[in-house]
Order: structure tokens, then C-alpha cells, then sequence
């Protein structure tokens, strides 16, 4: 078979065929009685074998090496391909992050692309004073989903508080541009999202947090809960509860319940919430929530503490008979 024919068939330009033949990738069988190049049917399987090798990102000479040696063992080549092709699309993704990040902050001119772009260069700085030096210059002018995407990474707490300093400034939505945070795979992420939308009144942001009372990381619920109950969200009492249960930030938590319990429309939810948590904790739970139960009302306190003073542990009937006392002593006379 001819080269013109085999350029037919296989796809491979004439031009490129000789170029494999110099490098001896594909030689072809023999010659016709003119000179001309004639290739068997095995050279063409084996034209197909280099565009094969050469879809999976493998150079020329990798692909003689390959094709020389049939006992070469492909996984190390192939790690090796993975890890370039990893390297080439984080290199892409970069260029891609800045492009959308020029492109957001809706550039008047070159003079304005310059500036973001010198702004995402210090914010790639491994140094913490170069990043918040770049976060206060006044010519930044930083659109907030950069903004937010650099706050959600950032560990530096100097650098995190420029951030939201400037991410309250910037004139965009941004509980909007803290939303993908919560979606993040990385848990770290999703509790700095958590942390910054808890400084954030608005109803957008409260909304976010709800949302995050389901998030499987009880740092993220926990942050969110106490937030959500700081702002009176009765949703958050379940979440404040399972707290004083599991024993993380639980006096904090008791403080909020205890404020949200305050309010009449919430106050029988909370006490069946306590009294079911009483009833299937273990000692030290209930210890908690029996001491939780000094921040509630009143009149849910003592009932729930009374109820207390004959329990099974003997530390959680004492600590709830004293603190029934207490509270029984500040009542006022003729209660």
C-alpha cells in the first residue's frame, strides 16, 4: 500500500509519515520497482499504535521506547502522565481563576486589568505581609468573589481580617461570593465560609447558615448553630442541643438556647428538646445538660431540674438538687 493511500486510511498526513520514518517509529515493509515507500498491513497497525499511544499525552520518543521494548512495564510512564497532566490543568485552572477574576471586576481599561492583576499576584504570595499589604492598597479595588475565594483559603489571621474588612467594603453581594465555600469538599473551608457569614446581618446569610446546620463536619454545624441562634433562629435549637450533648463549645451553646428559650413562641420546643436529650443521654451528658439548664427559664429550669434530683448518677442529682436551690433562692416570695 502506497503512502497516499495509507494517509487515507490511517488519518496520518503523508508529511507526518515520513517524519515517523526518520525517527524510525514506522518504516515502511519495502519499496515498488519506482522507489516509492509500500507498507504491509502490519506497519499500518503499527501507525495506529502511535496515534494511540499518542492520545494519552506520550511523546515520540517516549512512544519508541514503548514500541522497541514490549516487555516495558507502563504503569511508572503512566504515573508519570498523570502527574504532568495534574501539574498542566492546576496551571490552566490558575489562568482560568484570573481571567474570571479580571473579567469580574468589570475593567474600564488596561490600566484597571493591571491593577487586579498585580492584586491576585500578592495575594499568591507565600508571605502573610506581602498578601495584606496587597489587600489594603486603595488602588486594588478587589471584586468580591476574590475577595472571598482568597478569605476562604487563608490561614493567616492578620490576612483573614484584612479580607473581610475589604470583603465588607466591596460593592457586590457578598454572601454571594461566600456561597461556594459551603460546597467546598475541604471541611477547613466550609468552617471559614461558616465563620465570615456569621458576621454578615443579612437575611441572604442566614439563609446559608440554615443550610449548614446539615453539614456532616460538627465544627461547621456547631458555628452555624450558634449563629443562627444569636439571631434568634429557632431552627438552631436541635443543633445548640446536640452541643451541650456531644460536649463541644456546650456552655456557649447553653447561653444561646438559654436566650432563644426566653422568647415565649420557643420555649416549649426547647424544653421537649432538653427533656428528650435527659432522657437518652449518658451520666456526663446529662451532667452537661443539667448545668445547661441554669441558663433556660425559669420555669423550665426548675421542672426539668427537679425531675433531675433522683437521678441514676449520683454527680448529676447533686448538681441538680443545688442548682434547683439556687434558683428557688432567687425567686421571689410567694412563688
Amino acid at each position: 500500500m502506497l503512502i497516499g493511500e495509507v494517509a487515507r486510511r490511517s488519518g496520518v498526513s503523508a508529511r507526518m509519515l515520513r517524519h515517523y520514518e526518520s525517527l524510525g517509529l514506522v518504516r515502511p515493509t519495502g519499496r515498488t520497482v519506482g522507489g516509492y515507500r509500500e507498507y504491509a498491513e502490519a506497519d499500518i497497525q503499527r501507525i495506529f499504535h502511535v496515534e494511540s499511544l499518542r492520545t494519552l499525552g506520550l511523546s515520540l520518543r517516549q512512544i519508541g521506547q514503548v514500541l522497541a521494548d514490549p516487555e516495558f512495564a507502563p504503569s511508572e510512564l503512566i504515573g508519570d502522565l498523570i502527574r504532568a497532566t495534574e501539574r498542566r490543568l492546576a496551571r490552566e485552572q490558575e489562568l482560568l481563576d484570573r481571567l474570571r477574576a479580571v473579567d469580574a471586576s468589570e475593567p474600564a481599561g488596561w490600566e484597571a486589568v493591571l491593577r487586579i492583576v498585580e492584586l491576585l499576584r500578592g495575594l499568591a504570595s507565600p508571605s502573610a505581609a506581602r498578601r495584606q499589604q496587597a489587600i489594603l492598597n486603595p488602588e486594588a479595588d478587589a471584586p468580591a468573589p476574590v475577595l472571598a475565594k482568597a478569605l476562604l483559603t487563608e490561614a493567616d489571621p492578620h490576612v483573614a481580617g484584612a479580607l473581610r474588612w475589604a470583603l465588607a467594603r466591596a460593592d457586590a453581594d457578598a454572601v454571594a461570593s461566600l456561597s461556594p465555600g459551603l460546597a467546598s469538599e475541604d471541611p477547613e473551608v466550609r468552617r471559614r465560609a461558616v465563620q465570615v457569614l456569621a458576621e454578615i446581618p443579612a437575611d441572604a446569610a442566614t439563609e446559608l447558615l440554615a443550610s449548614a446546620l446539615a453539614d456532616p463536619d460538627p465544627q461547621v454545624r456547631g458555628r452555624a448553630a450558634l449563629a443562627l441562634g444569636a439571631r434568634g433562629e429557632a431552627g438552631a435549637a436541635p443543633a445548640l442541643v446536640a452541643m451541650i450533648v456531644a460536649g463541644g463549645n456546650d456552655v456557649e451553646a447553653a447561653e444561646v438556647l438559654g436566650a432563644l428559650a426566653d422568647e415565649p413562641q420557643h420555649a416549649a420546643a426547647i424544653e421537649r428538646l432538653l427533656d428528650g436529650a435527659l432522657a437518652a443521654a449518658d451520666p456526663a451528658a446529662r451532667l452537661r445538660l443539667v448545668q445547661a439548664l441554669a441558663e433556660m427559664p425559669r420555669a423550665i429550669a426548675l421542672e426539668s431540674l427537679r425531675a433531675r434530683v433522683h437521678d441514676p448518677d449520683a454527680t448529676v442529682a447533686r448538681t441538680a438538687a443545688a442548682l434547683a436551690g439556687v434558683i428557688e433562692a432567687q425567686a421571689p416570695h410567694g412563688d
